[in-house]
């Protein structure tokens, strides 16, 4: 059918464009006889082709079809699985929605240490806590130390023990994270076969400004 329909706007272009007989455009257009030529034609332009070339007659364009691939995955991805105790941490905390997060958690980061939280919160995790699918709590947090003190305007988050998936990131942040990020939830957890996430929350560790850990809870399956 898309053969024919574009065989036929073909012919129509032709007709409009050029002096050839309408038998040789039928010929050239896969049809033995300029009758079946003529009935198709009309069937599918609403007018015969000696119509069509009348000035102002109006026909169909059927546009050509174009096939985009586009290939998904085929990626090396380092990862390890640890089982944790469970721990707390502690830190200053945000609401983000996800269709921006890419963008505006790191203008968080920077108003952080800007506003001299770092003094306070020197920023070890990344705590990301997802509460309805489509926003998420941030935490710029450390490890919280028992003994000590909860300075005003930060919260704790304790994580169960388990299983986690550890995925490392290499390079400059946030693009190498969020490159390793995007790959996890595209790519990894989709297509894995023996883990599934264990609970709404993940980390994000930094050892370094370009080297660090992204943490998943998991489970097996």
């Amino acid at each position: 059918e898309y053969i024919r329909n574009r065989r036929l706007s073909l012919a129509a272009e032709e007709l409009r464009i050029s002096g050839s007989k309408v038998i040789d455009i039928a010929l050239k257009y896969g049809y033995d006889s300029p009758d079946s030529f003529t009935r198709a034609f009309t069937k599918f332009h609403g007018i015969s082709p000696t119509q069509a070339r009348s000035d102002g007659a109006v026909v169909k364009l059927f546009a050509p079809l174009r096939i985009r691939i586009s290939l998904e995955g085929g990626k090396i991805m380092e990862y390890r699985i640890e089982e944790k105790s469970a721990f707390t941490t502690m830190g200053f905390s945000r609401r983000f929605k996800g269709e921006d997060a890419y963008v505006k958690v790191p203008k968080f980061w920077d108003e952080h240490y800007a506003n001299g939280g770092g003094n306070i919160v020197d920023g070890m995790f990344g705590v990301c806590i997802d509460s309805d699918g489509s926003s998420f709590d941030y935490v710029i947090a450390d490890m919280y130390l028992p003994w000590k003190k909860i300075p005003e305007g930060c919260v704790t988050t304790t994580f169960k023990k388990g299983l986690w998936a550890i995925f490392p990131w290499h390079g400059p942040c946030p693009d190498s994270l969020q490159s390793v990020n995007t790959q996890i939830w595209s790519e990894w957890l989709p297509s894995c076969k023996e883990y599934e996430l264990r609970d709404n929350y993940n980390l994000e560790v930094y050892f370094s400004p370009t080297e660090g850990e992204i943490w998943l809870p998991i489970k097996k399956k």
